[in-house]
């Protein structure tokens, strides 16, 4: 906790955005960090809750009032310290997580919550800062090998704390570029890639390998890899992205939303792309169908790009503005949320359902959306009904498919490892010990779980790690 009376001296204050009108001529990050007075203020309001329920709704197990109550105290040196002891990459999260840690803090039953991302961020960017974040070397090396496939948030953490325990870690990467979809998917002015790239910087110091440009199963031999490492760790993605097949799919101008970002994210690395693949949205009419943060990157990268209108399309209701927290607390509500990307311009439009594309010469220029009534079946769970004569159209020049994604590529590598699948088609493992059906082979983040957060990536490839130095070693002092 912070000061005992903090939260009754100062109220919720944090961080802010750039001007919308400033912001979307770039693609930088643009949030204005609060000072460091003002962040140990905002510290100072942690509370003597009791039973601090931030530490369930963190995924991590973040230690939130003991590190609140250390910058409060002006130790920020400790506290971060104590921070990395369950997250190694503050940084990723302080940007991009959607914070359930505040949604379970005791102070958002007056909706309050203690500011606990803008702190977790604020005390991992001036350590870089300051220079206190180092190699940390392991004491001894255990001569065992372990190769991490994936280079994501999950594998990036079970890679750093496997070569912390001693082993040597190679990780291997399919794209040309480490780091996944924070890498390839998330938008520079949400996370800056300089974020990655001192990361890698500093799992190379501890004796991690990078290989980019390897596709295991494809130019990197499986069988080579089973036979040269004691474990292998698969914590690869989710990549399947959900279709939407209606009359009019083929036409041009309709893309999966990954497409679409990870091109605008080459670009600012200083990628060219060939003209006749280009995605741009420049001067035309966006649709992205899909409601949740894919959705919203995009609608952010159309401003940016200069789009003539963007309208975002979700076949799910609108959800409450304000949820009944004496119900749901400290549980993450169902509750409408506005991101930055949303507050720069963007019409939303809630239970639509698209039935067609239309277009002329091969390319798109028209939805044709009908909308929709929610009513509870026979079964109890919500059906969707057309209502008639609500049919209705929508200039379209670009659509982007953000639905979500339904499991990891199959084709290749999985196959031929002969993993099991669960009934959703991910890889089969438990969260005890991360193992697959395939000796010493074991598995972690969206390729095991379905799409999820980096935060629960990080979880699960920190995990999976400490499951691997315990099948190697016989017992492992990683936590868990």
């Amino acid at each position: 906790m912070g000061k005992p009376t903090g939260f009754l001296e100062f109220g919720r204050s944090d961080r802010g955005y750039a001007p919308v009108d400033e912001r979307i001529k770039h693609y930088g990050e643009f949030f204005v960090p609060l000072t460091g007075t003002e962040i140990s203020t905002q510290s100072s309001r942690c509370m003597d809750c009791g039973i601090p329920y931030c530490h369930q709704g963190c995924p991590v197990n973040n230690v939130i009032p003991e590190w609140n109550d250390l910058v409060y105290r002006n130790k920020w040196r400790e506290g971060l310290t104590l921070l990395h002891t369950t997250n190694n990459f503050p940084e990723f999260t302080g940007r991009v997580c959607p914070a359930p840690c505040e949604t379970s803090c005791t102070l958002n039953l007056t909706d309050e919550p203690v500011t606990i991302k803008s702190i977790e961020c604020a005390l991992v960017d001036r350590g870089w800062q300051e220079g206190w974040i180092k190699a940390q070397l392991p004491s001894h090396r255990s001569g065992k090998r372990v190769a991490v496939v994936g280079s994501g948030p999950a594998g990036l953490a079970a890679a750093q704390q496997l070569a912390r325990a001693g082993h040597k870690v190679v990780v291997y990467e399919k794209n040309a570029r480490i780091g996944g979809l924070l890498r390839i998917g998330i938008p520079d002015f949400k996370m800056e890639k300089s974020a990655i790239d001192r990361r890698m910087a500093q799992m190379q110091a501890e004796g991690v390998e990078f290989l980019p440009n390897s596709h295991v199963g494809v130019n990197v031999p499986l069988q080579n890899m089973m036979e040269e490492f004691d474990a292998i760790a698969l914590c690869g993605g989710s990549e399947i992205p959900r279709d939407l097949p209606i009359p009019g799919r083929e036409l041009d101008g309709v893309h999966f939303a990954m497409e679409f970002l990870s091109q605008q994210n080459d670009r600012i690395a200083g990628l060219t792309i060939a003209d006749e693949v280009s995605i741009v949205a420049t001067g035309k009419h966006v649709v992205v169908i899909g409601g949740g943060d894919t959705g919203s990157d995009c609608v952010g990268t159309s401003r940016r790009q200069g789009a003539a209108s963007i309208t975002q399309l979700e076949v799910m209701p609108s959800p409450p503005e304000q949820e009944n927290k004496a119900m749901i607390w400290p549980d993450w509500p169902n509750k409408l949320r506005t991101s930055s990307s949303h507050q720069e311009g963007v019409d939303r439009d809630w239970s639509v359902l698209t039935k067609t594309a239309s277009g002329e010469k091969g390319r798109v220029t028209a939805l044709q959306c009908v909308r929709l009534d929610w009513v509870q079946g026979e079964d109890g769970r919500q059906q969707m009904k057309e209502i008639p004569g609500s049919e209705f159209g929508l200039k379209a020049d670009l659509v982007f498919l953000a639905m979500g994604f339904v499991n990891p590529v199959h084709d290749g590598l999985l196959t031929e490892l002969g993993v099991a699948f669960d009934e959703r088609g991910n890889v089969a493992a438990d969260t005890e010990d991360y193992r697959t059906s395939v000796d010493k082979v074991f598995a972690a983040g969206d390729m095991r779980r379905g799409q999820s957060l980096v935060v629960w990536a990080i979880r699960e490839g920190r995990q999976c790690a400490r499951a691997i130095d315990e099948y190697l070693m016989g017992t492992s002092e990683l936590p868990r």
